[in-house]
Parts: structure tokens; sequence; C-alpha cells
């Protein structure tokens, strides 16, 4: 029926503090750690519902210490229930409760999830763990630490925290289908450039959430991104909030690949059927075409009849292997493929291509005037 959470100081990453939200089921000694960059409201709610559903059900009870976002005052010593979280706590079936102050043995299991998780996931000269170079690093590392110690015989029980938990999902809720409006903030919908829009804002997400939905919510000067992973609901990426006409992208969401700031190579999409047949020479007919047009060549589409004719008359793979020389030594000419074409036949196998330049000349220089007089 219990549930226990608390939160502890975790590592840093990239100099900037870490939480870590520790949960623990009483009974089958299942224990769940979730990193966040805050205890806001919103961080806390988030974290509640991806507890829960890795539990797989909602307990009666959530009980944990008296911070702010959950006791908001006391009355001759009766805490008063903040009452988002109370809402919350109705919204998952479940009723939150808090411990006596300066009790820590009423909610002991989640005090030693804490200290357990911090000796063994924030980087110590006793562990000698490596920093860790980003927030999604430190999320994969605690979600394995979970795995494993929950996985592990323990010596109370003399069973697994996961068998047990097998038999506890009998006695617990049924969890709503969606999370809590607060966990989640506004839906947005990750374009294919790897940004969504807020506030007439562009801002970058991570890699691999193109077309899915994602939540965000302000947070003092911050936009939280937070989207559906396998650990559960996480938060992927934070921006400071910035105004329209400045978008916030992030480097570090774009593979090296993708930021070179050269232009995309135009779609080659042939529609009719003699693009098709002088596209099906090869792929030097492609890169014919996207440099004869990029340089702005007249006639290509009776250049590229002529090379139809030729390709029928001495074979598509001459022809092909003909184009893409032409492409590569800018020779869009109408004379330049049976030119080529016939050097190919008579000559040696090409080696390396020279493109002209037009800063030099082939006309003699006048070195062999510079002794005259001497």
């Amino acid at each position: 029926m219990w549930c226990q959470f608390d939160w502890g100081e975790g590592p840093r990453v990239g100099g900037r503090r870490t939480q870590l939200f520790c949960g623990w089921l009483s009974w089958s000694r299942f224990r769940v750690v979730i990193p966040a960059w805050d205890q806001t409201l919103g961080t806390l709610v988030s974290c509640v519902d991806t507890m829960l559903r890795r539990i797989g059900g909602a307990p009666t009870y959530l009980l944990t210490d008296n911070p702010r976002t959950v006791t908001m005052d006391r009355i001759a010593g009766v805490p008063v229930r903040h009452p988002e979280i109370v809402a919350a706590g109705l919204h998952y079936g479940c009723k939150v409760e808090t411990c006596e102050p300066f009790d820590p043995e009423s909610k002991g299991g989640a005090e030693n999830t804490v200290k357990i998780a911090k000796a063994d996931l924030v980087p110590t000269t006793a562990n000698l763990r490596p920093e860790y170079s980003s927030f999604a690093e430190l999320a994969d590392a605690c979600f394995a630490w979970c795995e494993r110690v929950n996985d592990r015989v323990h010596r109370e029980t003399a069973a697994s925290p996961i068998a047990r938990l097998a038999i506890e999902r009998a006695h617990l809720h049924a969890l709503p289908a969606d999370p809590h409006a607060m966990a989640l903030g506004e839906e947005r919908l990750v374009e294919t450039d790897q940004t969504i829009r807020f506030g007439s804002v562009r801002y970058s997400t991570p890699d691999g959430h193109q077309g899915t939905k994602v939540w965000v919510r302000v947070v003092g000067e911050e936009l939280v991104v937070t989207a559906r992973t396998k650990a559960g609901l996480l938060e992927i990426t934070r921006h400071q909030l910035s105004t329209p006409g400045n978008p916030r992208i992030l480097d570090e969401h774009y593979a090296v690949t993708r930021c070179t700031g050269s232009p995309r190579p135009p779609k080659v999409r042939p529609r009719t059927a003699a693009e098709v047949a002088f596209l099906d020479l090869g792929e030097g007919a492609h890169r014919w075409l996207v440099e004869a047009a990029a340089t702005g060549v007249v006639r290509i589409r009776t250049k590229m009849a002529k090379a139809m004719e030729l390709a029928a008359a001495i074979g598509p793979e001459q022809v092909d292997e003909a184009l893409g020389l032409a492409a590569i030594a800018g020779r869009f000419a109408e004379d330049d493929l049976p030119s080529i074409l016939d050097h190919l036949s008579a000559a040696a196998p090409v080696g390396e291509v020279v493109r002209p330049d037009e800063n030099h000349s082939a006309q003699p220089g006048t070195s062999a005037w510079e002794a005259l007089g001497e």
C-alpha cells in the first residue's frame, strides 16, 4: 500500500547541479531512481508519473517529507498540503502523506535508496566513476542501476525486488492512460528539423524525436521539454527562453555530418520517359544533370537526347563514364561529350581530371626577358 520517495543531490553535468528522485516500494523493496535538473512541482509530478509507470500500478499512499511542493504550511502541527500535489494524487489514485519533521525513520526506505544511489551514481574518489558527458548519459546510468539492484536478491526478503513486485502488482491500482497535465505542460510536435515552436520561437530537440509529440513547460527563465522514452517520461532538454526572431538551436542536438553548413544537394526526381531513360544510364548521368543545372547550362534537354543517341550507338557504360567526367571537369558544351568519348576510346584509362582554372594562362610568360640589359 505504501510507496516512499525523496530527493538527493546528483552529480554535476556540464558544471550544473542535478537532482536524483528516488522512489521505494515498502513491501517489494523495488527502487526507482530518476535524474532531474530541479525539484519544481512540475518536475516532481513528472518523476512520480515515471515511477508509477515503471512499477506498473499505483499504491494507496505516497509518503515523502515536507518540501514546499508538498506541504505549504503547518498549522498547530498539522501539515497543509499543496492543492496541486493533492490533485495529482487524485489523478493517480494515491493519497499523499508526509512524515514527521526530523524523523527519517518514518521513511527510511527512501532515505536509504538515496544514500545507495548517490554512492553508486555520483562520481567520487571512492567509486572512481568518470564524470557524465551529458544528461542523457546520467539517465541511462540511473536506469541501468535500477535494473541491476532490482534484480539482485534482497537480504531481508531473500528474494529479488522484481520478483516480489510481480506479486505486489496484484494489489496496486490501475494507472490512468495519460499523465497529469502538470507533469507535462503544453503539447508540441517535433518537426523533421528537430525543432518545436513555443511562443513564436523555434527551440531544438535531441535527435530521435522527429514526428513525435513532446511537452513543454516554463520553469523560471527556462523552457523544459519532456518526452516519452524507454525509461518513461524524461526531460530531454531545456533552453533559456527567447523572443521571436531569436531561435534557440543547440549544436549538440545535431550530428556532425548535419552541421557542415553546406547546401543540401537537390533531389533528382525524373518525371518524363526521357528523364527516366537518361538517369538510368548511371551515376555519371545523375552527376552531369545536377552540375549542368547548377552551372546554368542552356539546352540541357537537347544535350540529354544527344547523350541517349550516343548510348544507343556505343553503349550506356561508356556514355555514363563520359558524362561523369564532363560533370567533374565542368565541360557542358555541344561537342564536349563526343570529344570525351573519343578520348576514352583512344587513350589510356583516365586518372585525375584537371579542372580548368581561370587564373592560369597557357601563354608564355616574360621570365625569359628578365636578364635583358644585364
